[in-house]
């Protein structure tokens, strides 16, 4: 007889974690930016460099995060590997909106913020169609893991 129950979702430890984001940075900058990146494509999503300025120290920093187009937007969440933290790029991110993202064949200026409301939600539910676990992943969390939408953008940034 099979076992209908659904498994709880898991990470993996948060040392884990944090040496694979690590790893992944250390690659992308050793191999000059050629490894790390990918588009999306069917239901993998994207892979993208995203450069904030540190609201503290003013000094760029730099993170590889998943996304998904949205029309001419990125979009992705501000989940620090699902652990109760807002991770700190996204902390840079509300202090300093315009940023710069690498992908796969280039580079652009954005301006990111938080989605809010319907758009929230319609964007939320895209993320399911790359994450079945979505949901059960968030629940992990206390509070609502913040979608974050990237605009194109004219301006610049800077310190």
């Amino acid at each position: 007889m099979a076992d209908d129950r659904k498994k709880p979702a898991r990470i993996p430890p948060r040392w884990f974690v944090r040496t694979a984001w690590s790893v992944h940075r250390g690659l992308y900058r050793v191999t000059g930016h050629r490894f790390g990146l990918r588009r999306v494509k069917g239901s993998r999503w994207g892979m993208m460099h995203l450069t904030t300025i540190g609201r503290r120290t003013g000094q760029e920093r730099g993170v590889i995060l998943g996304y998904f187009d949205d029309g001419p937007n990125l979009v992705t969440m501000a989940m620090n590997g699902w652990d109760e933290a807002e991770p700190a790029w996204w902390l840079n991110l509300q202090a300093h909106p315009d940023v710069t993202v690498n992908l796969v064949g280039g580079s652009r200026n954005v301006r990111g913020r938080a989605a809010e409301g319907d758009e929230r939600e319609r964007l939320w539910d895209r993320w399911r169609e790359f994450d079945a676990k979505l949901d059960d992943y968030a629940a992990l969390r206390s509070g609502e893991t913040t979608v974050v939408v990237l605009e194109p953008s004219t301006g610049t940034r800077g310190l």
